[in-house]
């Protein structure tokens, strides 16, 4: 036990110092915005791609033009798209302007998720860690399987035929 107070002695009379402190001495991350005061992100699941915006304001959601209830009719949809906003307790408090491209639409919901909890934490640096343990940070990698010759699909076989 002795040995231990002495090598932590050791530590701090090299100047090592302890891991607490290091965190305590941390510069916050800084919020990256433009000029009209937004952040911006870009979200990706399966073939979708979006380009996400986000301002202060009264907590309208547009898509592609659209309100968020237009352009996802189903609740689900909705309920992904949010889930960010929802974790960071900013529901009626940003403004959020989407455009996406390619996929279905559930894909386009994973990647203005995604887009959003990015851009989020580019406009506010203390949500990030809130938002990593939702799970909204880390792109889903996973998409379609490419379809292989001599097959119906990617793996499935052409129906056989005895005769």
């Amino acid at each position: 036990m002795a040995e231990a107070t002495t090598l932590a002695n050791l530590g701090q009379a090299m100047g090592l110092g302890s891991a607490p402190a290091a965190a305590a001495t941390a510069v916050p991350a800084k919020p990256k915005l433009d000029k009209q005061g937004r952040a911006y992100a870009t979200g990706r699941r399966k073939d979708a791609t979006s380009r996400v915006w986000v301002k202060r304001g009264k907590g309208k959601i547009t898509i592609n033009g659209k309100a968020i209830e237009q352009y996802f009719a189903r609740p689900v949809l909705r309920m992904i798209v949010q889930q960010p906003l929802v974790t960071a307790n900013r529901l009626t408090e940003l403004d959020i302007d989407c455009t996406v491209v390619g996929g279905g639409l559930s894909g386009q919901a994973g990647a203005v998720r995604h887009g959003l909890a990015r851009a989020l934490t580019n406009f506010e640096p203390e949500l990030r860690s809130a938002l990593k343990k939702g799970g909204y940070l880390t792109r889903d990698s996973r998409s379609v399987e490419r379809k292989k010759y001599g097959r119906a699909k990617a793996r499935r076989r052409f129906q056989f035929s005895k005769r």
